[in-house]
């Protein structure tokens, strides 16, 4: 089997490599070749029997991926993105990444008649927006209220008309809010969510930007894995003829978030999260649904983390 990962130098990409080496197959399939695809060399771990390619390719040119789609991979992952806040900030940046190069490679898997190929592409709850009821499930209309969100939904639209068509099989995982991540904060209007945890936890200051009543839909990163590689175990006709699902997460508030914080490490780490409102994150945090009914994805085998606490002690142990 071939695997194809774009945005594969990414926090999610290099997870999923790792994982889909250490795994050796995928739906019963040995995995041969992993091919690595970023605007920079995506670093290859030892991978045994696995050949590992990695590529530094802009995915924006026409054509771009041609040289990846002519050796017909089984699976693309294609988790290459412009994240909320900078896709809200720079408009064509956003475009260019998240639709333009999504529109792109579903062209290309036209051209080069990649009907079977599972094409599994990372959306967003950002897609969900406006007036909105209690709970939300897959087939509530899509409304978002940023940019991000609705680049990320125009692809889903296409994915499901070029699934229909039987030029692609495609399958969408909208994301809940990922926590908690490595590293530092980024450009995303939700990096707060790691990091009022994660940097009180090495002892350092970290800011909160919205209210403690805040909700937040959220998932941790081993959870996204495993839901990425199940996305393209699942035959297509048990997505049926809508491609895109919410993933199951867990509805958290940031003051229950740092109640978790105080649990694990005291009132000390709690007092080195500041709160200074910002009104751009917390308009585009509050357009984000925090409740969902995700019944569907449950049925097909994914996972969410049992609370909140799991997810903190998941990370501190990956940490130590």
């Amino acid at each position: 089997m071939h695997i194809a990962i774009t945005g594969a130098a990414g926090f999610l990409g290099q997870r999923l490599v790792r994982q889909l080496v250490k795994r050796g197959e995928l739906d019963g399939r040995a995995i041969r070749r992993l091919t690595l695809i970023d605007q920079v060399e995506p670093p290859a771990p030892d991978a045994g029997a696995i050949e590992i390619v990695s590529r530094a390719l802009d995915i924006t040119t026409p054509g771009g991926l041609d040289s990846v789609l002519a050796e017909r991979p089984d699976v693309i992952h294609h988790l290459a993105a412009v994240v909320s806040s900078a896709a809200e900030a720079d408009l064509d940046l956003g475009m260019k990444v998240n639709f333009d190069a999504t529109r792109s490679l579903l062209e290309g898997c036209r051209r080069h008649g990649l009907a079977e190929t599972r094409l599994v592409m990372a959306s967003s709850v950002a897609a969900y927006g406006g007036e909105l009821p209690e709970v939300l499930d897959d087939m509530t209309a899509v409304q978002p209220q940023n940019s991000y969100g609705t680049q990320k939904a125009m692809c889903e639209l296409l994915i499901n008309d070029y699934s229909r068509r039987g030029l692609v099989d495609g399958r969408v995982l909208r994301l809940p809010t990922i926590v908690i991540r490595p590293g530092r904060p980024n450009a995303a209007a939700s990096s707060f969510a790691s990091s009022i945890l994660r940097e009180p936890l090495s002892g350092e200051e970290a800011i909160c930007p919205v209210p403690l009543d805040q909700e937040l839909f959220v998932l941790s990163p081993s959870r996204v894995i495993e839901a990425l590689i199940l996305a393209a175990e699942v035959p297509g006709e048990a997505l049926g003829a809508f491609r895109a699902l919410m993933l199951p997460g867990i509805t958290v508030s940031v003051a229950e978030m740092l109640d978790t914080l105080r649990e694990v490490a005291g009132d000390e780490a709690v007092a080195r999260v500041r709160h200074e409102p910002d009104e751009r994150i917390r308009s585009l945090v509050a357009s984000w649904p925090a409740r969902f009914d995700t019944a569907r994805a449950d049925r097909l085998g994914f996972r969410r983390d049992a609370d909140f606490g799991e997810i903190v002690d998941a990370y501190l142990a990956e940490r130590s």
